[in-house]
């Protein structure tokens, strides 16, 4: 998901407000109070992107010359995992006790396949803080990911997509 951010933020342009006094209002981004670490995440990397392009950052919206308001049309993996075989199972050996140590068996997959495709979506619209006339929108842009793990007898993964598997 992070990838699909990464690649959707990528393609907004920040021309436009070079050299200005920007603040980045978060509240259209989601309706919840407090953004999930998925939001954050991308507000984090738009905010990297818009100082690397020479914007100036500040953290009170009385302080700007423009305010940039962000925008989310979703952000989100979607995933399917099959399996042909024995899944792994988990047994209690000692009944119910408190203090039992649980026995989980391998898994025995002759076939088995994970597909994950990421997606991330990502405009803003800026405009002057003193009269609101807008100077600039970018977006809507979508960035998508997709990674596909492929495990036959035993070896594996075997990896196709745009994503890396992550490091051991």
């Amino acid at each position: 998901m992070s990838e699909a951010a990464n690649r959707a933020i990528d393609q907004l342009s920040a021309a436009t407000l070079r050299d200005r006094k920007v603040y980045v209002e978060m509240k259209y981004l989601t309706a919840a109070t407090q953004p999930s670490d998925d939001f954050s995440y991308l507000v984090g990397e738009l905010r990297a992107k818009l100082l690397l392009n020479g914007v100036r950052l500040v953290n009170e919206r009385e302080e700007s010359q423009i305010v940039l308001e962000v925008r989310s049309g979703g952000l989100g993996i979607d995933r399917k995992d099959s399996l042909i075989g024995i899944p792994s199972l988990v047994f209690n050996t000692a009944g119910s006790t408190s203090n039992s140590v649980p026995f989980v068996s391998p898994e025995i997959a002759l076939v088995k396949s994970q597909w994950q495709r990421g997606y991330a979506s990502v405009a803003f619209i800026a405009y002057w803080n003193d009269s609101g006339e807008v100077i600039a929108n970018s977006g809507p842009f979508l960035g998508r990911t997709l990674r596909e793990d492929f495990w036959f007898l035993g070896t594996g993964p075997k990896t196709v997509g745009n994503v890396p598997p992550a490091e051991k």
